[in-house]
């Protein structure tokens, strides 16, 4: 009797136990989207750029933020996180998609340029 009144007393301070460290735990954090784009980006511009988070975050902020289109934005922002270099490969869009991709381009341009030669401004 004695040996099953400890063993229900030990299970219950170890339930005790374990839910008050689940409600110590902080709550699971999702990644900063931005945060993930410029650790993947960053390495990529390193020896290119004095400043590699720096152009990494421009280029988001400035450059990917005025593409509208989703698919283009997504396109755009993985060329540029895996080469550290705006590229949209055609097989990232759908076909209907693809002819966008010189104008998008045209429409970066400017912004692109001042994030890798003035990433301050």
């Amino acid at each position: 009797m004695m040996f099953r009144f400890c063993a229900v007393a030990f299970a219950t301070s170890l339930l005790t136990t374990q839910a008050a460290l689940a409600q110590a735990r902080p709550p699971l954090r999702l990644p900063d989207p931005r945060a993930d784009f410029v650790r993947q980006c960053a390495p990529h511009m390193l020896g290119r750029w004095a400043h590699p988070e720096e152009v990494c975050g421009c280029l988001l902020d400035h450059a990917v933020a005025i593409v509208e289109d989703r698919d283009l934005r997504e396109a755009l922002l993985r060329g540029i996180s895996e080469t550290g270099v705006p590229t949209i490969e055609t097989a990232w869009l759908p076909p209907a998609k693809q002819s966008e991709i010189g104008p998008t381009f045209t429409k970066i341009a400017k912004p692109t340029l001042q994030c890798m030669f003035d990433p301050a401004k």
